[in-house]
């Protein structure tokens, strides 16, 4: 009877979680395999050392907030406001996940203030989620400055929703969030 390998995609979302909780410094092996309930000898078997585990984290990230996402969008049809209508949806849904919070995404924020391979890498994610924005109004929005202005809110909105702590004069946030996609998709 063989031992059953805790399957390499676990150690990413689990470095993704200890990203998440206290930035790349809290990616140790020994700290995931405890996480994990297994041993570090399973960590060498798929990764050569901690620096290509922190990659395949953000290749994993890069992968599933922009193409996987994009994918989901685009997979059911639709006009654009149908297809923002359902990315608005899928962006609050995921919103905690391990690969696609949104502590995972300030937490890869912050590296990027510290390592510029980091910072690159940010860079490229933010300007394909913004060109995919672009995009998606730019097919009922004529006005160029009207696009840009709409994909900026979303994205920014999708960044900073969690970092404002404010009243809505009597109403939720989630009524807020409801008046902000409708005005947003005029």
């Amino acid at each position: 009877m063989g031992v059953t390998r805790t399957p390499r995609e676990r150690w990413v979302e689990e470095g993704l979680r200890a990203l998440a909780r206290g930035g790349p410094e809290a990616v140790r092996v020994e700290v995931l395999a405890q996480a994990l309930g297994v041993t570090k000898g399973g960590f060498y078997g798929y990764f050569r050392n901690r620096e290509a585990l922190l990659a395949e984290m953000l290749d994993t990230w890069e992968r599933t907030v922009t193409d996987g996402v994009i994918e989901r969008v685009e997979g059911e049809g639709g006009d654009a406001r149908a297809r923002l209508g359902r990315l608005f949806t899928i962006v609050a849904k995921i919103g905690d996940g391990p690969v696609t919070g949104v502590a995972v995404d300030l937490a890869i924020r912050e590296w990027a203030r510290r390592d510029e391979a980091v910072a690159r890498r940010l860079r490229r994610v933010d300007e394909r989620r913004m060109a995919y924005l672009r995009s998606l109004y730019a097919a009922f929005c004529p006005d160029p400055e009207d696009v840009e202005v709409r994909a900026f809110v979303s994205f920014t909105l999708r960044i900073g929703y969690h970092l404002v702590d404010v009243g809505h004069e009597g109403r939720s946030r989630a009524e807020v969030m409801e008046l902000t996609r409708d005005w947003l998709l005029r």
